[in-house]
């Protein structure tokens, strides 16, 4: 037998990140602006980096328990009640997690059983869909209108959900299109999630970079608390993404499943990473809202030069991408990307990637600098109107 066909068939129909397609691309060429990876441009700041090298030098270098440092745990009840008005018990309602996507994984690995529906947004980040597959169950598309502001309206999720529906996997402030749920909106669909009795994972991992108002979480309406898994990490607000850091907090039913999944996967989070979160959490709010600031003049930047060069660019009102619409050159997502790369050297991402509701569109991040950014629109410019 040939080492293919010793395969899982499900990996057969997965395919490859469409970012990291053109990341790979882009690091192939020479004098590349790539504004395709979600990632800060800042360095993590140096008080938490001081931490973890102070954690390494006392040589807290061992394991943690499974659950995280309970230090950590604390921390995270803490700074979700501060922040967000979220009631948590550190011992039985968090895990600390290998970045926030070992909490979408293990959460859906324990909820499915094989072929239970779960209800997933497009366009989305590019992980959701091939996790539920990963874990068994079947994604049931729900498409998000432009008009819309891209938010999940009360009629597309009861024609969605079914008898088969287990859970619905939201992420607002959205990746790919920025867009925000308020709590108006949120509730409008609560009572729906709340009679249908299924699971909620909300990916909040963006909730610091909520441009307009105040970040509002569904697990904050007592209705639905117990049937919410709240998921989040470090990455985004503190600059943190290669310090593996996330973390889950749900009913202490959930999160004892959970944990015998993270347990024989994973261990435990880094502990050295754990040690920077903590400070992180702990004093790291100022770090947070510098970073914010940056983003929303970056934003208000791009969109505002995306719009003047014949890129039709709504406002985002989250996170740290713009999903402009290309659909006026003609060319599909992947065409659009692909020519712009190989004729001006800027890397952006197809909607496409993030499901079949973001084709006519492209993702641009803007965790750039000012500069890069302003030279990016020069050369995409000079794209269209050779187009």
């Amino acid at each position: 037998m040939k080492p293919k066909e010793l395969l899982n068939r499900k990996i057969g129909t997965i395919p490859p990140s469409g970012i990291r397609k053109f990341f790979d691309l882009a690091n192939a060429m020479e004098g590349v602006i790539s504004l395709g990876v979600g990632e800060p441009d800042f360095d993590t700041p140096w008080h938490i980096r001081e931490e973890a090298i102070y954690a390494i030098e006392k040589g807290r270098t061992f394991y943690s328990a499974n659950a995280g440092l309970p230090q950590l745990r604390q921390e995270i009840c803490r700074y979700l009640k501060r922040r967000f008005h979220l009631e948590y018990q550190w011992e039985s309602q968090i895990i600390v997690t290998v970045g926030g996507s070992e909490a979408i994984d293990i959460a859906l690995r324990a909820l499915l059983d094989p072929g239970d529906e779960v209800i997933v947004l497009s366009p989305g980040y590019v992980a959701y869909e091939p996790c539920v597959r990963l874990a068994g169950g079947v994604p049931v598309i729900i498409e998000l209108k432009e008009e819309d502001q891209f938010k999940l309206k009360k009629e597309q999720l009861r024609q969605a959900l079914s008898e088969k529906t287990k859970a619905i996997l939201i992420n607002f402030p959205g990746n790919p299109t920025g867009g925000v749920m308020t709590r108006e909106d949120y509730a409008e669909i609560v009572p729906l999630i709340r009679d249908a009795g299924i699971a909620v994972l909300t990916d909040e991992i963006y909730a610091e970079l909520t441009y307009s108002g105040q970040h509002c979480s569904i697990a904050e309406f007592e209705e639905i608390h117990d049937q919410v898994m709240l998921i989040s990490g470090f990455s985004k607000a503190w600059s943190m993404t290669g310090w593996r850091l996330g973390y889950i907090a749900a009913h202490p039913d959930l999160i004892t499943a959970m944990n015998k999944i993270h347990q024989y996967a994973i261990m435990c989070a880094p502990t050295i990473s754990q040690v920077a979160g903590m400070e992180a959490m702990a004093h790291g709010d100022s770090d947070v809202q510098m970073m914010k600031e940056s983003f929303e003049r970056r934003r208000n930047f791009i969109v505002n030069g995306l719009n003047r060069i014949g890129l039709t660019c709504p406002m985002p009102q989250g996170a740290f991408y713009v999903f402009p619409s290309i659909r006026h050159t003609g060319l599909s997502s992947d065409e659009f990307c692909e020519q712009l790369l190989a004729k001006e050297k800027v890397a952006v991402v197809p909607g496409s990637a993030f499901g079949i509701s973001g084709e006519g569109f492209v993702r641009i991040s803007y965790a750039y600098s000012i500069e890069e950014i302003k030279a990016a629109l020069q050369r995409i410019e000079h794209f269209l109107k050779e187009l």
